[in-house]
């Protein structure tokens, strides 16, 4: 086979199972956009739902898995409200296997891993002091995540990216060191930004899940402050996979008027 004949191989298996797809419903925060994947949603789920069982094994082996009644108590109260609002954003995740559990750890840390698998450390809300309110705010970034695909999302970009890299070896017959160069390029052009639009939809449809299960969407703005306060910011901007904290406060509080209401709604039931 030519290697043209092979470019265009290559180019047809990079899109053929390329799909494009809303994961959620808008909301009234307004997400909208698309996502391209090619991973499938039922691989993303099992190999999540395998980590999380791997790690929580670890942990109880540990004896740091829910060794604090206290704490796990009010992240299971504060998870099962956020969990029953997911619905307006997603009807399957109603049908999710919600699993949700505390690790003592100093870390200040928590995730939610596809289909629904949480954990939160205790370093998060013990050294941050975190209200009720805060707590939510970022169980439901972490809820948001989860609801909205992005580990599938990232896996099917990496997977594009190799695919990509090595079509663009093939057609300009570049050798490993401009590949390797070539597949930087694409770290930074491809993977960065997207990441970057990830952890701003996570923090808006987040302040939207907080808002319907009512705690105060305020909140989200005091927990990076605090996150600011304690040197959590991640960092600049620029060429960062996260926003940085001053950045996230001025976009959630620009969205603090479309939930405020639900908020408000919320508590008088």
């Amino acid at each position: 086979m030519t290697r043209r004949m092979l470019s265009w191989v290559l180019l047809a298996l990079l899109t053929a199972g390329c799909q494009q797809i809303s994961t959620t419903a808008p909301g009234m925060v307004g997400v909208t956009r698309k996502q391209t994947m090619l991973v499938s949603e039922q691989e993303v789920n099992q190999a999540s739902a395998q980590a999380y069982q791997q790690q929580m094994a670890a942990a109880r082996g540990q004896g740091v898995l829910n060794s604090n009644a206290a704490l796990t108590r009010r992240v299971r109260v504060i998870s099962k409200r956020l969990i029953a609002q997911t619905p307006y954003f997603r009807p399957d995740a109603a049908q999710w296997r919600w699993e949700v559990n505390v690790v003592q750890s100093p870390e200040m840390n928590a995730y939610a891993m596809a289909g629904g698998k949480i954990a939160v450390y205790s370093g998060l809300a013990q050294k941050l002091s975190l209200t009720d309110d805060e707590l939510a705010a970022v169980i439901g970034h972490e809820i948001a995540h989860a609801l909205r695909e992005h580990s599938r999302e990232k896996a099917s970009q990496a997977q594009m990216q190799q695919l990509g890299v090595g079509l663009l070896g093939i057609i300009g017959g570049l050798n490993s060191n401009q590949l390797g160069l070539a597949n930087s390029a694409a770290d930074l052009a491809f993977g960065l930004p997207y990441s970057r639009n990830m952890e701003s939809e996570a923090d808006t449809v987040g302040l939207e899940l907080m808002a319907r299960a009512g705690y105060d969407p305020r909140a989200a703005v005091s927990v990076w402050k605090k996150m600011q306060m304690a040197g959590q910011s991640g960092g600049p901007g620029f060429l960062s996979t996260h926003p940085n904290a001053g950045q996230r406060i001025e976009s959630i509080s620009a969205q603090l008027p479309n939930v405020q209401p639900l908020y408000e709604e919320a508590r008088r039931k």
